[in-house]
């Protein structure tokens, strides 16, 4: 047996890739196009979650306002439930000496 050389090998011409277009961005890789959706669902949920909040600063401000006004008017009821409480209490001392002296008048002079 002889150590000859029976085959000849034969290198694969290079591959020769076409020049890249500098006015078009390069493909992103498909992990990128998932982040960059995911981003963009990202940023609507953060736009959602600010509108939101907005309108639960709104509500809150709209019910600071309800109490207030409430607040007042039991304050209005309070006054008028104290001023008609003296009015009750004079009107009842009244009753009491009105009936006092409906007592003597009907007992007579004795």
């Amino acid at each position: 047996m002889t150590n000859e050389a029976v085959a000849q090998i034969i290198p694969f011409p290079a591959r020769r890739l076409p020049a890249p277009d500098v006015t078009e961005p390069p493909p992103a890789p498909a992990g990128q196009e998932r982040l960059v959706r995911a981003l963009a669902s990202l940023n609507a949920a953060l736009a959602d979650q600010r509108a939101a909040m907005a309108a639960w600063q709104g509500a809150l401000a709209e019910l600071k306002q309800t109490t207030q006004s409430l607040t007042g008017g039991l304050q209005r009821y309070h006054s008028s439930l104290g001023a008609l409480g003296t009015k009750v209490a004079s009107l009842r001392e009244e009753a009491v000496r009105l009936e006092a002296w409906a007592d003597q008048v009907l007992d007579g002079p004795g």
